[in-house]
């Protein structure tokens, strides 16, 4: 059975659903906003993680700003809140659905790395790959940020505010403060040790040199400041003149402490690569599922390609009416495949030839949902297929395993009364990026070229995803809006968490799709996450229940992984009302927020 449409909700389900739909004020001084899961109402809704974050974006929508202001706001208040995972020495991607032509447009604004680099760029004098410890902290993973050029492509093409008012919460967010709560201070927590080799991270994220206590208030004026810079002067501050002279020194000339057993190593980013740097605007992922068009993030990203292929595969398959046991098989066998074949096909289109038609074409995922039986399970590493020539349960080559991604990100939603929508996924990959925060600025720097393979996975196999001259590394980030068949937005989504990302988004939307839940309760669903490996994650209430002897009884292995994920999420109702959905729990739970809760305006 196939259905058309996303189920209509009905509204009696969505109000027992909605633990509260009021939207917290906007934030002031030493004040934070309750956090709360999902809310219903008119105007245009955020969700992100963190309650100030989502009310710099309300703030922004009742100020008649449209959903790309808002989400702008929004991301550059996270770069206050959740530095550990979003911020101006990061990057990112960003997917508009624009309400007045109906179209879908993606900016890439992923990192890009040095002109210098290479394939040997994370290889030790020996010729061996460097320990990813060594590597994750040190000037040679940082690459040249996108956020602030991803902010100004996206407000020139749609935006209808300016950068300098937009970034006028965060500035406040930052000079006044903001609260610790129990994720922040075990975020600081896991990274004290590092935080401590370099004074500048020491100073502001160690305040009087101890872990901050829950409830207290951080403060980042160099941040403020730096936002205030990038309002009066533009985005270009970034990448010309002494900012850009202060990130090449941070990263040349790493400032650590004195006394440092510590090896970091110095990177080679230069202010012409930072001068050079381009976000790059390009077609998004579309594929259809169950009569609904959805769209995605193409290479650099794998997002919009692995998640579309795996639905894909699903599709022949009616979701809805298996037991649950045998749906998660089929999803976790899905992911799988797919997996299978971005470890093989995609890389920088710039400097690899990706099939991105191929492996979205539906005659592909035939040719490799073929491979799934009901009574037996696959054994991973599995071979790629190939996606120019497919054939009936073939393989393509070689397998080779996935390589490590970082799993610490950030994403928003964002939707506004004209039907604008935003998915917007964000990172300084590691959490805590770096460790290096640039002094006298108050951002930390990514280390995202650790995204790159340090060395192919199996030397027998290529690898799109090595190191190169201003190379965007393979991103799993995958924000993704959803359109009907009259091209109205129905549903937009994303998740941190590095390749996990592309199971939370894919997981996410079957619940949806297929199995009848409730956005907030599909985002809240115990996850599995299975990405061509040998043993699938699964989140504790998952492993702890009898699923996980129904499915090794076919031959599944598993390990427990404790939190995969941390989606958010908008979806348009059919009495047109807007539902904003966040985490209940994961990382302390998300914010999401409406314009108008309680009806029109």
């Amino acid at each position: 059975m196939r259905r058309s449409h996303v189920r209509n909700v009905s509204l009696a389900a969505v109000a027992a659903t909605v633990l509260s739909v009021g939207a917290a004020a906007p934030p002031t001084e030493r004040t934070t906003p309750v956090k709360e899961p999902v809310a219903v109402g008119y105007g245009g809704a955020v969700a992100s993680v963190d309650a100030d974050a989502s009310a710099a974006g309300i703030e922004v929508l009742r100020r008649g700003g449209n959903a790309v202001d808002a989400a702008v706001a929004t991301a550059a208040a996270l770069g206050v809140t959740e530095p550990y995972s979003a911020g101006i020495g990061g990057g990112g991607y960003f997917v508009y659905y624009d309400a007045r032509t109906r179209k879908v447009h993606t900016i890439d604004g992923r990192e890009t790395a040095p002109m210098s680099a290479d394939a040997s760029l994370f290889l030790g004098e020996d010729g061996k790959p460097l320990p990813f410890e060594e590597a994750m902290t040190s000037g040679l993973s940082v690459g040249t940020p996108g956020t602030p050029a991803t902010w100004e492509a996206a407000l020139g093409a749609w935006g209808s505010k300016s950068l300098r008012d937009l970034l006028k919460p965060a500035e406040r967010l930052a000079r006044d403060g903001f609260t610790v709560d129990a994720t922040f201070r075990a975020q600081t927590a896991a990274n004290e040790a590092r935080f401590r080799d370099f004074p500048a991270s020491t100073e502001l994220f160690l305040p009087g040199g101890r872990l901050p206590v829950v409830g207290s208030v951080i403060t980042n004026p160099d941040l403020a400041r730096t936002y205030e810079k990038l309002g009066r002067q533009g985005a270009g501050a970034l990448y010309r003149g002494e900012l850009a002279r202060d990130i090449v020194r941070t990263v040349q000339d790493p400032p650590v402490r004195e006394g440092a057993t510590r090896n970091v190593r110095a990177g080679d980013l230069t202010e012409r690569d930072l001068a050079r740097y381009e976000t790059k605007r390009q077609r998004p992922t579309k594929m259809s599922y169950r009569g609904l068009d959805v769209y995605g993030m193409a290479p650099s990203s794998s997002g919009g390609t692995t998640v579309g292929e795996a639905l894909n595969i699903l599709e022949r398959t009616d979701l809805s009416s298996l037991p649950k046991a045998r749906y998660l098989h089929r999803f976790i066998e899905a992911s799988r495949i797919a997996f299978a074949d971005r470890g093989r096909w995609v890389g920088d289109p710039a400097f690899e030839d990706v099939p991105v038609k191929g492996l979205l074409s539906q005659r592909f995922a035939d040719s490799r949902a073929c491979l799934i039986r009901d009574d037996a399970v696959l054994t991973s590493p599995l071979a790629p297929g190939d996606p120019r020539r497919p054939r009936p349960c073939a393989s393509g080559g070689t397998a080779a395993p996935t390589t490590y991604e970082g799993e610490n990100t950030t994403h928003l939603t964002a939707s506004d009364k004209w039907g604008n929508v935003v998915a917007y996924t964000l990172t300084i990959e590691s959490t805590g990026g770096s460790g290096i925060t640039v002094p006298g600025r108050g951002f930390l720097l990514n280390n995202e070229l650790t995204d790159f393979s340090f060395a192919p996975a199996n030397p027998a196999v290529h690898d799109p995803n090595l190191p190169g001259p201003g190379k965007r590394p393979r991103s799993s980030m995958s924000p993704t809006i959803v359109l009907d068949d009259r091209a109205r937005p129905v549903l937009a989504l994303g998740s941190p968490g590095g390749a996990t990302i592309i199971t939370t988004v894919l997981q996410t939307l079957t619940g949806v799709v297929d199995r009848d839940l409730p956005l907030v309760e599909a985002i809240a669903a115990p996850r599995a996450s299975q990405r061509n490996q040998t043993t699938t994650e699964l989140e504790p209430a998952l492993y702890n229940s009898p699923l996980r002897t129904e499915l090794e009884a076919l031959g599944h292995a598993f390990r427990q992984n404790p939190e995969i994920g941390a989606a958010t999420g908008v979806q348009r109702l059919p009495d047109g009302r807007w539902l904003a959905a966040a985490e209940k729990t994961r990382r302390g739970g998300g914010s999401a927020m409406v314009v108008h809760p309680a009806g029109r305006p």
